[in-house]
Parts: structure tokens; C-alpha cells; sequence
């Protein structure tokens, strides 16, 4: 055996799953500059939905990428992320009013994450089982948490974007992690 066949039998630790999580963070500012490009700012109901579904899908792909070891269904993933925060940010951007104030977009971060996370528990439910039903609230608190990162270094976030920035994406990926590391301990216990 190689060097590279021993590394791809090698058996998937909770470790591994996280640091290969680790770099999906790029999906958060990749998504979102795509979405400004094609759907421009959230300050409307079309705007939102388009905006989520595009965010969303590359997220969603991102993702799935940095899960693709732990049996999470690549598609059904990138459906799920980009059908959820288009719905996520409709609701929670209609919600606050298109405002951009740091409350504003700490409820609009809760309420998209939470949506997204609902959606990515179905993908999740063959999984992890009823531990699903835990990601929709995490996910709101961490997508809340991203957004007051954002808006609190001073990111010009008055341009409604889609998702909050970088150094939101960073904390909120790095604690999100926790998903991956699961996802490794229930494939290796099975």
C-alpha cells in the first residue's frame, strides 16, 4: 500500500471530520458576493428569496464538500442549505423590515439559521436521528452570533447582504464543527 491508499483507508476521527470542515467558511463570503452580483441587495422579497436560494446553494456545495466523508447525501445537502435560506431570509430580512441595524440582522442571522438548520436536519434525520432536531435552534443561535460578529466590526453591512461576513463565517464555522465530529463518531460506532 502507499502512503496516499493508507491515508484514504484510514478511518475517519471525529478530529479529521472537523479540520476538514474548517475551510468551508469560504462558502459564507463566496456565496454572498455572488448573490450581490446576480441578486443585489436584501431589501425586498424578490431580492431575499433569490439572494438565499444563490448564497445558499454555495454554502450548501461548500459544505457538503467539507462533509462528503461522513455519508451526508452531497445533493440533498447543497437542496436543502439553498432552499433554506431562501426561505430563512425571506422570512427573517421581511421580518425586521430590510433594516440594518445589529438587533435587526441578529434576528434576521437567527431566523435564517434556524430555517436553513430545519432543512438540513431532514438530510440529517437518517443520520443522526432524532439529534436532528437540535441543529435548527443551533444553527439560528450560531447564524445570530455571525451576524453580530459582522455588524460589530464595522462591515458596511448597509448594503444588505445576504449572509453576514467573513469573520462571522470564521466563529460560526469553527463552532459549528461540532456537526462533522458527530457525524464521524456515529459513521465509525456503526
Amino acid at each position: 500500500m502507499t502512503a496516499l491508499s493508507d491515508r484514504r483507508a484510514a478511518p475517519l476521527t471525529w478530529r479529521r471530520s472537523a479540520l476538514r470542515w474548517l475551510p468551508t467558511f469560504v462558502g459564507f463570503p463566496l456565496g454572498g458576493l455572488l448573490a450581490e452580483l446576480i441578486a443585489g441587495p436584501v431589501d425586498g422579497l424578490a431580492p431575499a428569496l433569490a439572494g438565499g436560494a444563490i448564497t445558499g446553494a454555495v454554502l450548501g456545495a461548500v459544505q457538503a464538500f467539507g462533509l462528503r466523508p461522513s455519508g451526508v447525501a452531497a445533493r440533498a445537502w447543497t437542496v436543502a442549505t439553498g432552499l433554506g435560506l431562501s426561505a430563512g431570509l425571506a422570512i427573517g430580512s421581511a421580518a425586521v423590515g430590510y433594516d440594518t441595524g445589529t438587533a435587526d440582522l441578529v434576528i434576521q442571522g437567527a431566523v435564517s439559521g434556524a430555517v436553513v438548520g430545519a432543512a438540513q436536519a431532514i438530510v440529517l434525520r437518517p443520520l443522526v436521528g432524532r439529534l436532528a432536531l437540535l441543529w435548527a435552534p443551533a444553527l439560528g443561535a450560531l447564524w445570530a452570533l455571525g451576524w453580530a460578529i459582522t455588524a460589530s466590526i464595522g462591515v458596511d453591512v448597509e448594503t444588505q447582504y445576504t449572509v453576514f461576513g467573513s469573520s462571522g463565517a470564521v466563529v460560526v464555522t469553527a463552532l459549528s464543527a461540532v456537526l462533522p465530529a458527530l457525524l464521524a463518531v456515529r459513521r465509525s460506532a456503526a
